[in-house]
This record gives structure tokens, C-alpha cells and sequence, in this order.
């Protein structure tokens, strides 16, 4: 009975709300009569608007070179054994810092061939995104691998293209995150090495001097952060991660 009585005091409430909102209009979607045809009401613009705000963050991580900073960083964390320290807020704060100098550039130019003149309304916004897609897609693929462009060309059975900045962004942009993943993974082995060294060290000396109750990670840790201090570590990573990119 409580089911059949929330059925009907749904089915009341919409029927109330179909006979009051205005024509071609419900729950905020409607089509409102343009110069170039119909568009949608602004409550409905809100919610789209919204919803690609949500997303940004995820794009931002994807096809920046946070991306490729993040994972070395994580990996640096991995190798040195310092649980949570630096944390999480302190490295990804850093690679936003180091993403910003690398990705200015295409930005500017983004902002200077296709925003800037979209607000002024020169261009439609549709030829404002294909204006500001030709810098991104230039960027995107001198880090992308032609292994891995080829890969999803095949898969979304794109045609062949003379050149790569003809390939659509949504082939260019899952090959760039692969790409950027296998190099960072690359650069996070070769950090793991000088480390592992010294805990393969450590543990032998332990165990022959039968030290056994005593971890060798807890002796390991402070030799391993001495020497990254020593070689001055974080300076050679940042200008390396930076260099990479240019």
C-alpha cells in the first residue's frame, strides 16, 4: 500500500509539474528560438557547463605534463621509503608548479588565436575550438608515440593522414597518455636503482652480522635520503623533468 501511495503522489507531482512549466520547456531544458536556429535555456547551459567543470580536473592530469611529473614523483616517494613524506598535497603542488612553465606556451597561443578572439565575437565557437585544437594537437604529438597513435587509429578505424597533427584528439589523446605513462615508469625505474643498490647492501650486512630483528629498511632509509641530499636530488630532478620536455 505505501508503494502504490508513493506511486501516486509521483506520478500527481509530475503531472503538476508538466502542467506548469511553459512549452517546450521541463525541468529547465528547453529550446529557445535563435538568429541561427534553437538553443538550449540557460538552466540547462548551467548543468552542461557544470558538468565539463568536472572534467577539467581529469583533463588537466591527462594531457599536461602533470602527468608524466607526478608518476616520477610518486616513484622517487617509492624509492626512498619515506612512507608519506613529502605528501601528497606537497607533490602534486609541485607538479603543478613544474607543469605551468612546460604548458605556457601552448596556452598563449590557445588563448591568442582562439579565445581571445571568441570573445570578441570574430569567430563562432566552433572555429575557436579549431583554432585552439591546432596548438594542442601540436603539442600532444611530439610526446605521443607513433606505436601508440597507430594503436588507437586502427581501433577507432580512423583514415590515414598525411600529417599528425590532422589525427583527432580523441586518437592523439589516449596515445599521449600511454606515452607519458611509459615514460614516466621509464624514469621511476631508473630512480629505483641507486636505491635499490643500497638496500640490497644494507640487508646483506644485516643479515650477515645477524641482525635479523631489526628491519632493513629502517637502516637503509636514513643512507638513501643522505645521499639524495648529497647529490643535491631534488634540483637534478625538476631541471631533468623540465629539460625533458623542451
Amino acid at each position: 500500500m505505501r508503494k502504490l501511495a508513493f506511486s501516486g503522489v509521483a506520478a500527481s507531482m509530475l503531472s503538476t509539474a508538466l502542467q506548469a512549466a511553459p512549452a517546450g520547456s521541463l525541468f529547465g531544458i528547453s529550446l529557445i528560438d535563435q538568429k541561427g536556429g534553437q538553443a538550449l535555456g540557460v538552466p540547462m547551459q548551467i548543468v552542461l557547463l557544470m558538468t565539463l567543470l568536472t572534467l577539467l580536473p581529469a583533463a588537466i592530469m591527462s594531457i599536461t605534463p602533470f602527468l608524466r611529473i607526478t608518476v616520477v614523483l610518486h616513484f622517487l616517494r617509492q624509492a626512498l621509503g619515506t612512507q608519506s613524506t613529502p605528501s601528497n598535497q606537497v607533490l602534486l603542488g609541485l607538479a603543478v608548479f613544474l607543469t605551468i612553465p612546460i604548458i605556457q606556451p601552448t596556452a598563449s597561443e590557445i588563448y591568442t588565436k582562439a579565445w581571445a578572439p571568441m570573445e570578441r565575437g570574430e569567430i563562432t565557437q566552433q572555429q575557436a575550438f579549431e583554432r585552439g585544437s591546432l596548438p594542442l594537437k601540436t603539442f600532444l604529438a611530439r610526446f605521443a608515440r607513433e606505436k601508440d597513435i597507430r594503436l588507437f587509429m586502427e581501433v577507432s578505424k580512423t583514415p590515414a593522414v598525411r600529417s599528425v597533427t590532422e589525427v583527432d584528439l580523441r586518437v592523439l589523446i589516449p596515445a599521449y597518455i600511454l606515452s607519458e605513462l611509459k615514460a614516466g615508469f621509464q624514469v621511476g625505474a631508473v630512480l629505483f636503482l641507486p636505491f635499490l643498490v643500497i638496500d640490497i647492501v644494507v640487508a646483506s650486512v644485516t643479515l650477515s652480522i645477524g641482525m635479523v630483528q631489526l628491519p632493513p629498511v629502517m637502516l637503509s632509509a636514513p643512507f638513501k635520503v643522505l645521499l639524495f641530499v648529497l647529490v643535491d636530488g631534488w634540483n637534478l630532478l625538476a631541471g631533468s623533468l623540465l629539460k625533458s620536455f623542451y
